[in-house]
């Protein structure tokens, strides 16, 4: 029986091979972590030290340099991020030289509410607690709020996008029918918006009010300025500037 030399040499050509990537995986699944890689890659400064974030990602352990690969479990390190009041989104892998990375996606508050108990209103109209490491530049927000309130929010939204109005706004006062009144950036006059609708038209109105006075160097002559009416802007002037 003539035996055939080339299938013999692929058969043990293949075993060679399944025994090293064998070996390589047992090696490389008992590797030590080396470190770990955090990047934030929303636009906000942190409002989660780094140092709060690593012990999100090895609870439990002494030290990074304590776990091995096999023991990481990915997706409980992301739960655990996700649990975090900060955080909107998170994705934690981990490289073949032993780093670990995590992409976190902070909230975004676009407006502080102050009462009993101060937080933020985040981009989804969600409570969020302040941060011991950041302060937001965003307005302050009194009087009769509660956290669903979904007419203020879509306000407080549409502000954060309009980049005149995320500029001057720097504060809300809401009476307990749900009226807004406004404070605006070096302006002494209130701003009566009325309740949030056609929040657009309104912001338009102000803009237009606020070009005029500047051309007419008026910025002092007033102390408030009434959106709530549809076609017209009622302008109410100091007293020692005349009626």
């Amino acid at each position: 029986m003539r035996i055939n030399w080339n299938i013999i040499k692929f058969i043990i050509l293949v075993g060679i091979i399944a025994t090293l990537y064998s070996f390589s995986n047992q090696r490389n699944t008992i590797r030590k972590l080396t470190k770990i890689d955090i990047e934030f890659i929303d636009e906000n400064s942190p409002f989660i030290t780094l140092d709060a974030v690593n012990k999100l990602l090895i609870q439990n352990f002494d030290s990074l340099t304590s776990i091995d690969k096999e023991t990481l479990v990915l997706n409980k390190m992301e739960a655990r991020l996700l649990e975090n009041p900060m955080i909107k989104n998170a994705e934690v892998y981990l490289t073949i030289d032993g780093v670990v990375g995590a992409k976190i996606e902070q909230r975004k508050p676009i407006a502080r509410v102050t009462g009993s108990q101060d937080f933020y209103l985040d981009d989804e109209g969600k409570k969020m607690p302040l941060s011991e490491v950041h302060s937001a530049r965003v307005p302050l927000v009194t009087g009769q709020t509660i956290t669903e309130n979904k007419e203020l929010s879509e306000l407080l939204l549409k502000i954060d996008m309009d980049e005149y109005m995320k500029k001057n706004v720097i504060g809300l006062n809401v009476t307990g029918d749900g009226s807004v009144t406004m404070n605006l950036r070096k302006r002494d006059f209130l701003v009566d918006f009325g309740k949030p609708i056609r929040i657009e038209k309104k912001f338009q109105k102000l803009k237009a009010f606020n070009k005029r006075i500047n051309q007419d160097s008026l910025q002092f002559m007033y102390s408030s300025v009434n959106l709530s009416f549809k076609d017209q802007v009622i302008a109410t002037k100091k007293k020692n500037h005349g009626e």
